[in-house]
This record gives C-alpha cells, sequence and structure tokens, in this order.
C-alpha cells in the first residue's frame, strides 16, 4: 500500500529512513515522462510528493525541468523541502491536495504542463510513523489523517457514522465482503466504550470474522484499515476530480504516468484514460470531426507491473499498478 519503502524496516531514525527510501517503479516513470521532459524549460508536477524521491529523481534526470510538487501532509513537505532544497528555486514545493491543482497552477502562472506524476496510497513516512494510526501492525490512535489540520479521524467515523454507512464505506473501499459482521461487532463495542485505538479494532475483526475468512488474503484488518482510510481523506472523490484536471493541465504532446495500489484507484484511472483515448463521435460518421477525436495516447498495455527484483528489494512496491498516457490533441469546443 505505500509509495515509498524504508530499507530500515522497523528501525532507524527518521532522518536515515528518509535518505534510503526506494520510491516505487521509478525508473519506469522516469522513462514513461521523459520524451516530454526533455525540450526547453518544462514543467513536471509531483501531486503526490511524499518523502521527495520521485521528485528528486525528476529533477536530477531532467536538468531543465522545473518541478511544483504538492502534498497534503506539512510533515513531508518539511522533510521533503530539506531533501530537494539544494535545487533551489527549480522546486516549488505547495501544501495541497491533489484535486487542488487548477489552483495551485493558476497562482504560479503557469497555464500548461509537460508532465504529471501521481504516486497514490498512503507514503512510508504516515505508515511507519505510529502515531498517525495508518498501520494496523502497530498500536496507535486512530487518526488516519494524511492533513492532520483538517477533518474527521477514523475514530470519529467509527463511533459516529450509523451502522448502514459503515457498512456502505467497507464494502465499497474496502471491498470487504464481511462487512456486515464487522460493523455489527463495532457498533456492539463502541456503545460500551468509543474506539480510540487501532489496536482494539484489529482484536474485533479477528474475532468478527468466521475462520474460513481468517485463512486469506494478508491481515484480516488491512480491507477494514484501507475503507477507513479512503474515508477519512475522501481519496476516491479527490482521485476523481484530480486525474480529468490533470489531463487538462498537460500541454499537447505532455504525458502522465499515475501509480495506483489498489484496484478502486486503478479503475478509476484505467476509466479516465480509457475516455481520453476514444472517439466520441456518434456512430456510421463517414469523416470523424476534430472535436470529437481522441485527446489522449495510451503508453502502457493495460497496467504495468513492478517486477520481481523491484518487490523483493520493495516490499511495498507488490501491490502497485503503473498506467501512462499522453496528450495528442487541445480540447475543441
Amino acid at each position: 500500500m505505500g509509495r515509498e519503502a524504508h530499507s530500515n524496516e522497523g528501525g532507524g531514525g527518521r532522518r536515515e529512513g528518509q535518505s534510503r527510501h526506494v520510491p516505487v517503479m521509478l525508473q519506469r516513470c522516469l522513462d514513461l515522462l521523459a520524451p516530454a521532459l526533455e525540450g526547453p524549460d518544462p514543467v513536471v508536477v509531483d501531486c503526490t510528493l511524499g518523502l521527495g524521491g520521485h521528485s528528486e529523481a525528476l529533477l536530477e534526470r531532467f536538468p531543465e525541468a522545473r518541478l511544483v510538487a504538492l502534498d497534503r501532509d506539512k510533515e513531508a513537505l518539511r522533510l521533503s523541502g530539506e531533501r530537494l532544497a539544494p535545487y533551489g528555486e527549480r522546486a516549488t514545493l505547495v501544501h495541497a491536495v491533489y484535486d487542488e491543482l487548477p489552483d495551485v497552477l493558476r497562482k504560479l502562472g503557469i497555464a500548461r504542463v509537460q508532465g504529471v506524476l501521481f504516486d497514490l496510497g498512503v507514503s512510508s513516512m504516515q505508515l511507519d510513523e505510529a502515531d498517525r494510526g495508518f498501520a494496523y501492525a502497530q498500536d496507535a490512535p486512530l487518526d488516519m489523517r494524511m492533513d492532520q489540520t483538517t477533518g474527521l479521524g477514523a475514530a470519529e467515523v467509527l463511533n459516529t457514522y450509523p451502522p448502514g454507512e459503515l457498512v456502505r464505506i467497507l464494502r465499497a473501499y474496502g471491498e470487504e465482503k464481511q462487512a456486515k459482521r464487522i460493523v455489527a461487532a463495532v457498533v456492539r463495542e463502541r456503545e460500551k466504550e468509543p474506539f480510540s485505538n487501532s489496536a482494539r479494532l484489529v482484536e474485533l475483526i479477528r474475532d468478527a470474522l468466521p475462520q474460513a475468512a481468517k485463512r486469506t488474503g494478508g491481515n484480516p484488518a488491512k480491507r477494514t484499515f484501507q475503507a477507513l482510510r479512503i474515508e477519512v481523506n475522501g481519496e476516491l472523490s479527490v482521485l476523481e476530480r484530480a486525474i480529468p484536471a490533470a489531463v487538462k493541465a498537460l500541454d499537447v504532446g505532455g504525458r502522465i504516468a499515475v501509480l495506483a495500489y489498489h484496484s478502486l484507484e486503478d479503475r478509476l484511472v484505467k476509466h479516465v484514460f480509457a475516455a481520453g483515448a476514444a472517439t466520441t463521435a456518434p456512430p456510421g460518421l463517414p469523416v470523424v470531426p476534430e472535436r470529437y477525436q481522441p485527446r489522449l495516447k495510451l503508453l502502457t498495455r493495460g497496467a504495468e507491473l513492478p517486477t520481481e527484483e523491484e518487490i523483493a528489494e520493495n516490499r511495498r512496491a507488490a501491490p502497485a499498478r503503473l498506467r501512462g498516457a499522453q496528450r495528442i490533441r487541445e480540447d475543441v469546443e
């Protein structure tokens, strides 16, 4: 699920992990974006800055490029700001959610960009800092907010949402087949005492699931934690706005690469790219006018997967799915 893995599993300080983390599918992302970023004065947007691994590599490989990098997590911005400081004014870091990209570019006076990168999901920094509550493997306050200055945390969601809404979230965002069982147990327990920490929720999920469900698919709490995180951060609704906005911001010839970590994200990206790469002409036209022609060309055949070597080096790369597209014409009204 995580974006950038530390190679010092469970140990070391933040700064040490920061210097040694491994960005997911880095070389392939750079290669996909390269043809659009090798011209004069290109602008590339990293919509999910995290610890800055992809951003640093973009600045290093494309010395003419200007980087605009977004993150909603202020701690991520602080740490990656230190890392990218040597690049000076070539790197502009912005505290923003990625669906705010049009506003960010407008404020910076940038009309069009040549490259966009999304690396979705939770960053390693968020997973590895116990007090954030993202990880089910360690006890922590149930927070899960990527921006801790705003919105409801996961505990409030668990303690206050109606049962039917919790079932919907677990099914839609966690693809959890046992959603009703888990929610029934949550409602029973929250009446005794509100939820505050992750360990109690993990234990409740283990107890609520039938034996057969516990034997497959890794940690039985994984799907519930994913669902809560997506709800707390509005991830899918943000992504639904962000991907079309990013495509619209691309110059003709510009390229976009998106790394997704679960099927819900990947499906959404696939849909936007497929719609952009399709003709919108009514059937039977002898000549297709330009306004109906595709706006995008797909650069990946389906979703590309990480190599076995990459997964061995970086276990958090395992679920990654990479898709790329190129803007091939302007929108014509």
